[in-house]
């Protein structure tokens, strides 16, 4: 239908309106200078044009509350409408970023003890809840450590990476000015211990670690690649975007970390995947503490206030004290879940990763065998008649799953990373196991059906270069 792939401006007609104020609507006037000089260009529809149009919208997308989502490395977990409820308080929600420390005390309490949640559950001490997503977290990481080397007279000039990071590692490395230098894995997936020690001097700044890493295994080196980094004066930084496979059971700060940074919108709950917000706090040991952006959250007696008496301080790196109402929802998910329930998420996580795993490993290539945590990574290399991971992503898509992660970590050829996370039932990992295979022997007796796919969606297999480099993100406002 064509009004299906119009957007809301070419709908327009001249006139059309869904709300009439009528004449007794308070008005008001903005100063000359302020007022516009032509009337903006808004679209005119009826109240059920509009409405339709959006409706039918949200109808062509695919999110959590519509079923499971195992997107690897995402954690697009379901998240608890009691978090929404919370950050929707009107104590919360109304107030103005401006007020002051004596008249937000509540907000300021929150963000205290959030801080706190944090540290004990990270095992470093120093917390700031600026950064307002997780690469932005990085690059504040980052920021403490040159921080901390330049109070030492010399900066470093490279940060050590292993081959099975996250994209964002390298990008944040280079934003702050430090170049990179890869470190391989071994045979069993994780990093080379022999390798780093050959890598690691004094020009190193830090090694990027994360843990569990993008295979979804745990770096059980990690203890003596702190070792051998730290024996060099260098620091150990842990991308937490997995903090979710261990909480309550290890922390990064006994195990070697000196700072990480940690994405409340995945680990504790908040909606993401469309663009944010996220919020990415830092968490660092008491040497790096000076260094905190300004102004941190303090406890002066019985009351909150912020301090920005901070010399040392990388600056301010958020407006404001961060992406507030991310904060609310973290810290209504960990004190409804407390340290035993923290604990459970992270053991439920594992346990629903390996049961997947265990279940289609006899079909789908196992690239690295042996116990995975909260994610596991296959491949397509056995998948027969060249039916690949994109025609079996696309595919899951006319089951009713949202596909997952494909082609990463780039360590893997054909990788396939699926997190069902800890919010799936037994009954769905099974009917996503199911379809997995029933889509292996499509691929073995019809393959064009799954080369093909998907074939039940609003849009059909796209070209997947060519909607990247031409996208249509405007309407055309002559016609």
């Amino acid at each position: 239908m064509r009004t299906e792939t119009q957007t809301v401006f070419e709908r327009t007609h001249p006139g059309r309106m869904g709300v009439v104020l009528g004449d007794d609507a308070p008005s008001a006037t903005l100063p000359a200078d302020l007022a516009r000089k032509s009337a903006a260009e808004l679209p005119e529809l009826s109240e059920v044009e509009a409405i339709r149009h959006f409706t039918h919208l949200s109808r062509r997308n695919f999110g959590i509350d519509l079923g499971m989502y195992p997107l690897g490395s995402c954690t697009m977990k379901f998240n608890p409408r009691v978090n929404e409820a919370a950050a929707r308080l009107p104590g919360f929600a109304r107030l103005h970023p401006k007020t002051p420390a004596e008249l937000s005390q509540g907000a300021l309490r929150l963000m205290h003890e959030l801080q706190g949640y944090l540290a004990e559950i990270s095992g470093l001490p120093a917390v700031t809840l600026q950064p307002a997503a997780g690469a932005q977290g990085e690059l504040v990481g980052l920021m403490l450590i040159r921080a901390y080397h330049e109070s030492n007279g010399h900066p470093r000039k490279k940060v050590l990476i292993p081959d099975t990071a996250h994209g964002t590692n390298p990008a944040s490395c280079s934003i702050c000015g430090y170049a990179v230098e890869t470190v391989p894995s071994g045979k069993d997936g994780r990093l080379d211990l022999d390798a780093l020690r050959d890598a690691m001097n004094e020009d190193v700044a830090a090694i990027m670690v994360t843990n569990p890493n993008t295979l979804g295994l745990f770096e059980s080196g990690i203890r003596e690649a702190a070792e051998i980094v730290h024996a060099k004066g260098g620091l150990v930084y842990c991308d937490g975007a997995n903090l979710n496979a261990i909480m309550g059971i290890t922390r990064p700060g006994d195990f070697g970390a000196d700072v990480m940074h940690i994405n409340l919108h995945k680990t504790f709950t908040t909606p993401h995947g469309g663009g944010g917000p996220g919020s990415g706090p830092v968490a660092a040991r008491e040497f790096l503490a000076p260094f905190l952006p300004s102004p941190v959250v303090v406890k002066n007696g019985d009351a909150y206030a912020l301090d920005f008496d901070r010399p040392k301080a990388v600056g301010r790196v958020h407006g404001f004290n961060g992406n507030f109402g991310m904060l609310v929802r973290a810290y209504t998910y960990i004190r409804e879940m407390g340290p035993d329930g923290l604990k459970r998420v992270s053991q439920i996580a594992v346990l629903n990763a390996n049961y997947a795993k265990e279940k289609l490993k006899d079909l789908y290539h196992l690239p690295y065998p042996g116990p995975c945590m909260h994610e596991c990574v296959l491949s397509d290399k056995t998948v027969p008649n060249g039916v690949t991971t994109m025609d079996v992503a696309k595919r899951l898509m006319d089951y009713g799953f949202h596909p997952p992660t494909v082609y990463f970590p780039l360590v893997v050829r054909g990788a396939i990373m699926i997190e069902p996370t800890e919010t799936e039932s037994p009954e769905r990992i099974d009917d996503f196991v199911a379809s997995m295979r029933a889509i292996f022997e499509e691929a073995k007796n019809d393959p064009d059906i799954v080369k093909h796919a998907p074939h039940n969606q609003a849009v059909k297999r796209v070209d997947e270069a060519r909607a990247v480099k031409r996208m249509r993100l405007t309407a055309d406002m002559e016609n």
